[in-house]
């Protein structure tokens, strides 16, 4: 008498096994950490650039650190230094995303190459004007990082701003020089810095002589209004 076969019959070619769930299988997956994704990152970085540049105008770039920054911006500085890396890293994205684009404009509303002096002046003086009532800190920054002696952004204002804007009126001016529709006693690259002067200069100090006048009028407006006309007219020293 042959004895029942006690092995279990092997699946065939045709047929699937199912393993039995187990509690691994009943885990859900965690999350890896990174960066929060939609528009909840993108409100975030731009946040910690707002902080840093507040940080940057308000006490200096080389005095500021990443916790001044993550205090302003409400977040710790481990969140800063995640989306960032350093302080390196985050000042040349202030550049970028900040004072680049404003620079920028203000090129853009300069006029194209068969401008006259005139309609330079005017669109550098109102692109700058304009920049300053949009963006309070560009004056500040400006004095603090590339005017004053160890600014950390001089090195951006000769290599890449330089070129941009600067050059480009400084070969306008004396284009219309050679064509005898400038004064021929004036320096184009001076006119440049008469420009600058004439603008960012009264804006930077405004502060100062409101106080200083008893006069808070003399704001943006004021200042353009006043560049253009002694840019233009002069003193008009020949009526005396």
């Amino acid at each position: 008498m042959k004895r029942p076969n006690s092995r279990k019959p092997t699946a065939g070619p045709g047929t699937t096994t199912k393993a039995p769930a187990g509690p691994a299988s009943r885990t859900p997956r965690r999350r890896t950490p990174g960066r929060r994704p939609g528009a909840d990152a993108i409100d975030l970085r731009e946040r910690l650039l707002d902080a840093a540049l507040a940080c940057f105008a308000a006490q200096g770039i080389g005095a500021t650190s990443l916790r001044d920054i993550a205090r302003r911006a409400g977040v710790t500085p481990a969140l800063v230094h995640y989306y960032y890396g350093d302080k390196g890293q985050l000042q040349q994205a202030v550049v970028a995303e900040r004072l680049w684009p404003v620079m920028a404009q203000v090129h853009a509303g300069v006029g194209g190459a068969d401008s006259d002096v005139a309609t330079l002046v005017a669109g550098f003086v109102a692109g700058i004007t304009r920049a300053v009532a949009a963006h309070p800190w560009l004056p500040t920054l400006w004095v603090r990082e590339i005017l004053c002696e160890g600014g950390a952004l001089r090195s951006v204002m000769i290599e890449r701003i330089g070129p941009m804007l600067p050059h480009l009126l400084v070969e306008r001016f004396a284009a219309a020089q050679r064509a005898g529709r400038l004064n021929p006693d004036l320096d184009p690259r001076l006119m440049v810095v008469s420009l600058v002067g004439l603008t960012m200069f009264p804006l930077a100090s405004a502060p100062i002589w409101q106080q200083l006048f008893g006069a808070g009028d003399l704001g943006a407006e004021a200042v353009q209004r006043h560049a253009l006309a002694l840019l233009t007219r002069g003193l008009e020293l020949g009526h005396e």
